[in-house]
């Protein structure tokens, strides 16, 4: 009797959109914890936790991803204002970042340029094709950005939003360490670094170990990324011919 009761219990959740739902707020759940317990490592980010963690359980279970995102939609329509809602921190910090917009918008146009730069000369000394090149070039910007911009300048915008949380996980693993090593201690830096390098990774990474001022400068630095590659890179991209 349970067993008929658990199978049925199965082909309603099955067909619910909400069983997507509820899988990804445990998968996120169960990641965190995992997290917590390995003295919350940046080589092993949540986020890159619970994808392992969904694409396991949609091969066991057969669900495709079409069904998967018909009921995981609400969390990525949620993306939207916790983007907005980064403004408020940075709100509380608005008179330091008065101070220092212009060393902010030279580190900003600087690290783009070598972001960009460096990734297709690598790219392009390795014979990596066209659309490779162009899927790679906004790698250093948030997914939902560099998605966008893959797809306007010719490139595949799923393989972009792949790579994209790749850098962000190497970011996040990478910055502690170089911070140590260059003995940078001002949170400002250290926020403004990671959401320049790291976009979304780097800006949660700066909220939850660093504090509210890193965070906010790493929202900053997360925007204006963003907002400027999609400017620059179609420069760029032309003045290399590619």
């Amino acid at each position: 009797m349970n067993v008929v009761a658990l199978d049925q219990l199965w082909v309603y959740l099955s067909g619910n959109p909400l069983l997507s739902l509820l899988v990804t707020l445990i998968a996120f759940y169960l990641a965190t914890r995992l997290n917590i317990l390995l003295g919350r490592t940046p080589l092993l980010h949540p986020v890159v936790i619970s994808i392992v963690l969904l694409i396991s359980f949609l091969l066991l279970t057969g669900i495709d991803y079409r069904t998967y995102f018909e009921g995981a939609q609400f969390i990525h329509f949620l993306l939207g204002p916790a983007t907005v809602a980064l403004a408020i921190p940075l709100y509380d910090h608005r008179m330091r970042v008065q101070r220092m917009i212009w060393p902010v918008m030279i580190g900003c146009i600087t690290g783009i340029v070598t972001a960009v730069g460096s990734t297709l000369g690598i790219a392009l000394l390795m014979g990596a094709n066209r659309e490779t090149l162009l899927t790679l070039a906004p790698k250093s910007v948030t997914s939902p950005i560099a998605m966008g911009i893959a797809e306007q300048l010719g490139g595949i915008p799923s393989l972009a939003a792949g790579l994209v949380l790749l850098t962000g996980s190497i970011g996040c693993a990478l910055g502690p360490w170089i911070f140590r090593l260059l003995k940078i201690k001002d949170p400002t830096v250290q926020g403004f670094t990671l959401g320049l390098a790291a976009h979304g990774f780097g800006t949660a990474h700066s909220f939850s170990s660093i504090g509210a001022l890193a965070g906010a400068f790493a929202g900053l630095a997360m925007g204006l990324a963003g907002l400027v590659t999609a400017f620059l890179l179609p420069l760029i991209v032309a003045l290399l011919g590619i």
